[in-house]
């Protein structure tokens, strides 16, 4: 039995208004943890914060601000007196293959899914240090480890070079700050409206055979906070042996 005590947990989830991020705002609030939901949409925000338990703290605030995600940190640490994990969840997708990528089609895709999570472990991680402790946790996708969609062209780069920062993070922290985990969580299709907000539209991810529920992502990733487990999560088993058979295939040529 897990000796786990989640009334003393406080989790700030970014992206917290919609998908994966208020699902999993429900469930912490659901096992008992503290949660503080950051978002653009402040209606969508407080809409999901009652169904988070009663010690939630709501952040109208945008990631890709610098000086929004400093001052979740702030609100966060000012309510609570500390954080215990931070999961940088928010970003966006886009629906455009290479040839037809623009400046600001690529911008747009480091601001949103790059950017904001970079402002997120440098807000956060400076606290973990001083614990000694803590859990970061950025919400990536299969999508950056294996590219088979070129339509998502660049979010599939964008999420690659999320996964960089996030490996490296973990490095720096291994050593001198064993009990700071650094975790890069890589779901699959999720029926949300991923799809349907994309730059550029898309295909509804909703409607894709096989995806899994923001309900389903939202326990593992509990889940992982729950075991403390660092390192590269897949929403599914197989996914792992899917990376290592496409790199197979590269590696042997044509």
């Amino acid at each position: 039995m897990s000796t786990f005590d989640w009334k003393s947990q406080v989790v700030v989830v970014t992206g917290a208004s919609a998908g994966i991020g208020a699902s999993l705002a429900r469930e912490l609030g659901k096992r008992g943890g503290k949660v503080v939901l950051a978002a653009r949409r402040a209606d969508k925000l407080e809409e999901i914060a009652r169904s988070a338990g009663e010690g939630h703290l709501t952040v109208t605030a945008d990631v890709t601000r610098r000086d929004d995600v400093a001052r979740i940190a702030s609100a966060a640490i000012d309510r609570f007196g500390h954080v215990d994990a931070w999961v940088n969840n928010a970003g966006r997708g886009i629906t455009r293959g290479i040839l037809d990528l623009t400046d600001d089609d690529v911008d747009t895709m480091v601001r949103d899914n790059v950017k904001s999570v970079l402002y997120g472990m440098q807000a956060i991680v400076p606290h973990f240090k001083d614990r000694k402790r803590g859990h970061l946790v950025n919400v990536s996708s299969m999508l950056g480890r294996v590219p088979f969609e070129s339509i998502r062209s660049m979010y599939c780069a964008a999420k690659a070079a999320m996964g960089s920062l996030t490996e490296t993070m973990r490095n720096d922290l291994a050593k001198d700050f064993p009990e700071v985990r650094v975790t890069c969580f890589y779901p699959g299709v999720v029926t949300t409206d991923f799809g349907r907000n994309a730059l550029g539209g898309g295909p509804d991810s909703r409607g894709f055979h096989g995806a899994q529920s923001p309900e389903e992502i939202a326990t593992l990733l509990a889940d992982v906070l729950e075991h403390r487990r660092g390192g590269d999560v897949y929403s599914r088993p197989e996914a792992a042996e899917r990376i290592l058979g496409y790199l197979r295939d590269l590696a042997a040529g044509p």
